[in-house]
């Protein structure tokens, strides 16, 4: 703290940023934390769900009890795709997308809710990847200027001892040391939440194709229901 406090304007107006990119950063660490393991949980209960209930009817109202996995909203808009298009066709309506097939549109379906739900993952991690790699060098840019002062500040004094250099020599490498504390846990938890994104990822696009390959099977009315 003394050298914090004894340091430049400069200095502390970095140290002052580097604050603000470390105190973000753990709080996107923790939100991110619980978001993950919530719908990766969800997301192993509710295909276990899936296949032991089969049906669609069934599986729609227990969906509350899977609000934070990305399948269970792939389930729910495919779901209302299919019962919005029986009730167009028994209507005798024409949408949009009058001229898709089925499969056709609930592949549609399933490409948006992926999109959506990938951003939903993905969201805010960018800034841990700034933070990751902006933070050392903005502290870099806090200890040069710090040093620069110092040696401003020798060549005032006429004295190049180590008593007169080395306060100064400190206080600016203060920055550095708080530009990678900033950044070492950003990279970190990056590198973990992308992979933990990537594998739920992965079970989105294997859920797509069971999803498509259930369509396909199953008879109208059942499809319905």
């Amino acid at each position: 703290m003394e050298l914090i406090t004894n340091a430049g304007l400069v200095v502390k107006l970095v140290l002052l940023i580097l604050a603000y990119f470390s105190v973000t950063s753990w709080a996107i660490i923790i939100y991110k934390t619980l978001v993950i393991q919530r719908a990766t949980r969800d997301s192993a209960r509710f295909l276990d769900f899936f296949w032991a209930r089969r049906r669609f009817d069934v599986i729609a109202q227990g969906l509350d009890d899977f609000r934070h996995s990305p399948l269970a909203v792939l389930f729910r808009d495919v779901h209302q795709e299919l019962l919005q298009n029986r009730r167009a066709a028994d209507g005798g309506g024409e949408g949009l997308d009058a001229d898709l097939g089925e499969q056709d549109r609930v592949a549609r379906v399933l490409r948006r809710a992926t999109t959506s739900e990938t951003h939903r993952l993905e969201k805010y991690l960018a800034f841990l990847a700034t933070t990751g790699s902006a933070a050392p060098f903005i502290g870099l840019f806090g200890t040069v200027w710090g040093i620069m002062d110092a040696f401003h500040g020798i060549g005032k004094s006429g004295s190049a001892s180590l008593a007169v250099v080395a306060p100064g020599i400190s206080e600016a490498l203060v920055a550095t040391a708080i530009g990678l504390v900033a950044a070492i846990p950003a990279v970190i938890a990056y590198n973990h939440f992308v992979n933990k994104v990537n594998v739920l990822i992965g079970e989105m696009d294997n859920f797509c194709q069971e999803m498509l390959n259930v369509v396909q099977r199953l008879p109208r009315s059942r499809q319905e229901r």
